[in-house]
């Protein structure tokens, strides 16, 4: 026999975690504490007992990771740069809750969602796919907010996939949390880790629940860790019958310059940067990105570190990462497009100065 509800409780129980932490409970949250003052199952199978049981279930994880934020902190006060990543944390937060999904855990700058548990719905995948491409304009609107306060831009690279995890209450008496394992947990991870500043990549798992709603690009075919056979990834573009659209080709369009200089490259592996040194020379370079010309090809996708004299500006660009998203041979050389992942607000401002002198001298 249930328990009589005591509607005043969960009032008083919400204003009590409100007042604590700073934060609302989330819709789902709130009804899985519904559930454990009827003394009744939570929301959509979620047991209210602390000692639930792990279930197999269909989710769809989103993962976004804020771009910039390590540099802000070596040029930025901590102060300064804690305000801005919790602005940015914030507004990401409330297009979650918009679109009904979960904030499963922040981790630093990073954000996990989850869209189908504890609650499923229909729409799961949609729904995620709608808040990815509104969390991207939304950092448009954020930035324009930066500029006024002469803060640097941050970017933010998105991972969208959907399949089966193992969900419910993980850890000891001390302390646990309901939360999603699992190899599609992963996969989730390494294909944020592939995108790229203002991107949203989408699996093709997840594509092929919403072909009907969203643009994508052409399917591209990386290797991630822990996969033996390549994955499918698709750049989500737009969904045309919400009229949103990924803001992502606005801010890349920049003017892109030729020059030649000289330039050293460094593979990264496993996160490790490989000691060995590679010469190449810079054929063109713009806002965000440059043209490498090499002897040997570098792997598609990969990142590498790079070092640089931009001659104009007296500045030596160091500790600069980038991926390579294009790779061509031509006349027994190879041409690499590569994009900035990561580089310091100075070292910005310094490529922006290099390339507006050159267009200024044509």
């Amino acid at each position: 026999m249930h328990k009589e509800f005591n509607h005043d409780a969960l009032r008083r129980l919400q204003a009590l975690i409100a007042r604590e932490t700073g934060a609302a409970l989330s819709e789902a949250a709130t009804a899985e504490m519904a559930a454990i003052l009827r003394g009744t199952d939570g929301p959509e199978g979620v047991p209210a007992d602390d000692s639930v049981v792990a279930a197999p279930r269909e989710v769809t994880i989103l993962l976004a990771d804020l771009r910039g934020f390590t540099a802000l902190s070596a040029a930025l006060p901590a102060g300064v740069v804690i305000a801005a990543l919790n602005r940015c944390l914030s507004v990401l937060s409330e297009v979650v809750f918009k679109h009904q999904g979960a904030i499963d855990k922040f981790m630093g700058d990073s954000i996990m969602v989850l869209f189908g548990a504890p609650v499923a719905r229909e729409d799961d995948v949609d729904r995620a796919l709608m808040c990815a491409v509104e969390m991207q304009m939304a950092m448009r609107d954020l930035n324009l907010a930066h500029m006024r306060e002469r803060l640097p831009e941050v970017f933010l690279g998105i991972g969208v996939n959907t399949g089966n995890v193992m969900a419910g209450r993980f850890g000891s008496d001390v302390y646990s949390e309901y939360t999603v394992i699992g190899e599609e947990v992963n996969l989730a991870s390494r294909i944020e880790a592939f995108s790229l500043r203002g991107q949203v990549l989408i699996s093709e798992a997840t594509y092929q629940r919403c072909w009907g709603l969203v643009s994508a690009s052409a399917p591209m075919q990386v290797y991630v860790k822990g996969r033996q056979q390549p994955v499918g990834l698709r750049e989500l573009v737009a969904i045309p019958s919400r009229k949103l659209k990924v803001p992502r080709q606005e801010f890349r369009r920049s003017h892109r310059v030729d020059t030649r200089l000289p330039c050293l490259c460094q593979r990264i592996q496993d996160k490790i940067i490989v000691p060995q040194i590679v010469h190449t020379a810079i054929r063109d370079i713009g806002y965000h990105g440059l043209l490498v010309e090499m002897t040997e090809p570098l792997a598609l996708h990969s990142e590498i570190k790079l070092e640089f004299d931009l001659t104009l500006v007296e500045y030596r660009a160091t500790d600069v990462y980038a991926r390579v998203i294009t790779l061509k041979p031509e006349g027994g050389q190879w041409l690499a497009g590569l994009e900035f992942t990561s580089i310091s607000p100075e070292c910005h401002a310094k490529v922006q100065m290099f390339v507006q002198l050159l267009v200024a001298a044509r």
